[in-house]
Parts: structure tokens; sequence; C-alpha cells
């Protein structure tokens, strides 16, 4: 069975981004960041919620394009209310996540990337999805935003698996999760 791994930026304070969706005090660039782009060679899926795959558009992305396009990955946008912006790399799901992502996982192929959002994070909690952990720990405190698990309140344990620290202060923590 193929592993589901939450591979996130969260700040100390637990936040995914800011309460407006914003993502400054999050080091964009350091020493860092290539080893975030080798670590997408694990996946050859990539899932997100709307707020997340939207998000994009910010930079540049319209609807249809791939975020990551050069990780070669397909893409699974997880939204009742998206447009149809299907493509051959590129699939809204509209249907319950929980049910779609054990589909998904019942598939071959590599390791799937859960990317954010905290929304869609926490229903996949809720369900006992999630098989890994994989935190890109940032150095800031944001004290109000939008939460790793969303408002998920289940519980769980976490197994330390490895950690590396980077000169930028960004710290990666992989964990392997019990239910």
């Amino acid at each position: 069975m193929r592993k589901l791994i939450y591979f996130v930026a969260v700040t100390l304070d637990n936040f995914i981004c800011r309460e407006d969706g914003s993502i400054d005090g999050f080091a964009a660039e350091g020493d860092h960041i290539p080893a975030f782009f080798e670590r997408l060679a694990e996946f050859d899926t990539i899932l997100m919620g709307r707020e997340t795959y939207e998000f994009g558009y910010r930079y540049g992305m319209q609807p249809g394009d791939l975020a990551y396009p050069q990780a070669g990955l397909h893409n699974y946008v997880f939204s009742r209310t998206i447009g149809p912006i299907e493509s051959d790399q590129l699939t809204v799901v509209r249907a319950d996540a929980a049910e779609a992502v054990r589909a998904l996982k019942r598939g071959v192929g590599r390791s799937i990337w859960l990317c954010g959002g905290g929304r869609l994070a926490g229903a996949l909690l809720d369900a006992k999805l999630i098989d890994e952990l994989w935190l890109k720990v940032a150095p800031v405190a944001f004290g109000r935003g939008r939460r790793l698990f969303g408002e998920s309140t289940a519980s769980f344990a976490a197994d330390l698996r490895a950690a590396r620290t980077f000169s930028s202060g960004v710290a990666f923590l992989d964990y392997t999760l019990r239910y």
C-alpha cells in the first residue's frame, strides 16, 4: 500500500500560513530549499485542497496549471466548488476525501504527498490515513493563522524517524504516525 505523507512547512506555533493565507515568514531561500526539492523524488502524486491550489494563482499559476510542474506529479485538488479544470495531470476530486485517498493508497505508485491545506489534512488525520508527517519547521511564530491539522481534534502518537537542521534555521522533522 502506498504511503500518504503530509510534507508541509509549519511555524513554531503550529501554523501553515497566516489567517489571510499568506506565507510571509517562511524562508523562500536558503540551504533547505534544494533539500526540499530533492525530497520530491519520493512522490508521484500530490494532494491539496482548493485554497492551497489557488494560492499558486498569486504567483502566476493559471487554472489547470500544475503545482510543482518540474516534479512531474499527478495533481489531485479536493474541492466541491472549483470550476472544471481537468487535464492529463490534474484531477479535481469532488467526492469524499477519505474515500478517494483510500483508493489512491491502494493503487500502484510511489508515496503520495499531501501538501496542504490544514482542513484537508485534518479530515485525512481524522480518517487515520496519514502515515507520515514531514515537517519543515520555520524558526518563526505567527501567533494566529491556519493550523497544521485545521480543526481536527484527532489524537495520535508520532515516532521521530529523522531530523535535519539547516543554517537557514529551518529544521526537517520526519515522523511516523501511530493512531
